[in-house]
């Protein structure tokens, strides 16, 4: 693996040292992006905010990226790109309305010193929400209408130059393409040895995995499931920012010992993304 510098990811809870995001657009075709209506932008910039101070309160350090006018899923910055220890693999995405997202953030990041390890090329296509850490040489990558087995094939091929493999994870048709349903839209860890879960949806070999590795987890109700309660945000293990909706979720936490952070998001909430999508971790690290 590289020497920590100031970017590597190989895991999903190890303390969040830098983390890049980006602002909401001001003007977007948001209801053709499929969210829920269209957010009050004034509103939804002091959330962000919020959301951010919420992030550095954590030590982390926050890089706030310009906003993408006319991209209204641009705020969700963990799809476009995804970063592992040797840098960021840029991705390609299916939905129309993101196409041009990872260019975009791929040459916001390089500005930020983070190289590229690699990019998916052709008929490829995936979404960073598919993919998040079992552990620090397991990527866990969902196969569904938003990422297909030809990116599978490439993250396989850039991810064993790092020494890391990938297992796969079928989803299921739930609301089918037009609707979006990530592998993490089913599962957040939150330490080495605890996760959320909404097990109605959740690949049995995925559970099997989990409990392969010792990790126990919380069942999110279906309610809460709705209301993005098992998208949560590991800062460190054991901590984690969550968004406001899923107040059973927040206390059968805190009753496993989770320092839990809400935050107000309504405004970003709507578009189906919570505190996981709206970041793009670039350094976790047990070293300060």
């Amino acid at each position: 693996m590289p020497d920590v510098t100031d970017f590597s990811v190989t895991s999903m809870t190890a303390p969040l040292r830098r983390v890049a995001v980006r602002s909401l657009p001001a003007k977007a075709d948001f209801l053709e992006a499929a969210w829920h209506r269209v957010p009050d932008h004034a509103k939804a910039t002091d959330q962000h905010a919020a959301f951010v101070s919420a992030l550095e309160s954590t030590g982390a350090q926050v890089d706030v990226l310009p906003a993408c006018e006319g991209m209204a899923d641009s705020c969700f910055a963990y799809d476009p790109v995804f970063v592992v220890g040797r840098g960021m693999i840029e991705l390609q995405q299916l939905k129309p309305a993101r196409v041009e997202e990872p260019a975009r953030l791929s040459a916001d990041l390089a500005a930020l010193g983070v190289p590229v390890a690699g990019r998916l090329t052709g008929d490829a296509r995936a979404d960073g929400g598919d993919l998040f850490w079992l552990d620090d040489h397991t990527l866990a990558a969902g196969r569904g209408y938003r990422t297909n087995a030809a990116a599978h094939a490439q993250l396989r091929e850039i991810l064993a130059e790092e020494g890391a493999e990938l297992e796969s994870f079928d989803l299921p048709h739930d609301q089918g393409p037009g609707m979006v349903l990530h592998l993490m839209s089913l599962v957040s860890p939150v330490d080495e040895k605890l996760a959320v879960v909404f097990e109605p949806m959740s690949p049995v070999p995925l559970l099997e995995a989990l409990t392969e590795r010792g990790i126990e987890w919380i069942a999110v109700s279906p309610a809460e499931y709705a209301a993005l309660g098992t998208n949560i945000l590991a800062t460190a293990p054991g901590q984690v920012v969550m968004f406001e909706g899923a107040p059973e979720t927040a206390v059968a936490l805190r009753e496993k010992g989770v320092d839990v952070t809400v935050v107000d998001c309504s405004e970003i909430a709507i578009g189906d993304g919570g505190p996981t999508c709206v970041t793009r971790p670039l350094l976790r690290s047990e070293e300060g």
